[in-house]
């Protein structure tokens, strides 16, 4: 992270096309990193960091599903624009926790 950005939320999660991994929250963008992990030993490393979106990129968000319910956002990427979706346990706080975040920042 860089100097005067914040964590404000972690977990892990499932991405529908990168797989598991991590989605960080932080005051100025969302990333995601790629994990790997064995059962046998009950290890996880961390893997590169696959989406890495300020958050002034981030057009839309919002939440889907009925029984797999998953937070998804559109952002401006290099390749255009790119729709993820992330199956978190409460997409209802991380939904708000998104919209908070984008409006702070835009408000600096």
């Amino acid at each position: 992270m860089e100097e005067g950005e914040k964590r404000l939320k972690q977990e892990d999660c499932n991405e529908d096309k990168l797989g598991a991994g991590i989605l960080t929250l932080t005051n100025r963008r969302l990333a995601f990193d790629k994990t790997q992990s064995r059962i046998m030993d009950f290890s996880k490393r961390f893997g590169d960091t696959i989406v890495d979106v300020p958050l002034n990129d981030v057009n839309k968000s919002w939440k889907e599903g009925r029984l797999i319910k998953k937070v998804c956002f559109t952002a401006k990427t290099k390749e255009g624009e790119q729709t993820y979706k992330f199956g978190v346990f409460n997409t209802k706080d991380w939904l708000k926790n998104i919209e908070n975040a984008i409006e702070e920042h835009k408000n600096q």
